[in-house]
């Protein structure tokens, strides 16, 4: 996996959740920036499923590729699905959802990194 790029999607994740962190304090709905750091993320996470596939080949043992491979796809879902919520949903609590996401995000980002780091 590319190192630099995961550094860079922990952080961006960890900037989309201090937003909306921040939006849910200021009782504010969502808006053009945090769709566009959602968007953002979401174009770094498809290089990282381009790049993870054409890596996950060097992972040995077929359970933690499939393991690999499975967080690659859903890692994917994660933004658009939060931020869709937030679109919909007209209370201040959709940003809580989208506060999760990141988190969500975060964590499999992570996952990822030490599934490649134990099996390669």
């Amino acid at each position: 996996m590319l190192q630099p790029l995961t550094v860079a999607l922990l952080v961006a994740s960890g900037l989309l959740g201090v937003l909306a962190v921040h939006h849910l304090v200021r009782r504010r709905l969502v808006d053009d920036p945090l769709i566009i750091t959602g968007g953002v993320i979401e174009l770094a996470l498809l290089v990282q499923l381009v790049v993870g596939l054409a890596k996950a080949s060097a992972i040995a043992d077929g359970a933690e590729r499939a393991t690999f491979i499975a967080y690659l796809f859903t890692v994917l879902v994660v933004i658009p699905a939060t931020i869709y919520i937030s679109i919909k949903e007209k209370t201040q609590w959709a940003m809580a959802v989208v506060a999760g996401g990141a988190l969500v995000v975060a964590i499999l980002v992570a996952r990822l990194q030490q599934v490649w780091s134990l099996n390669v």
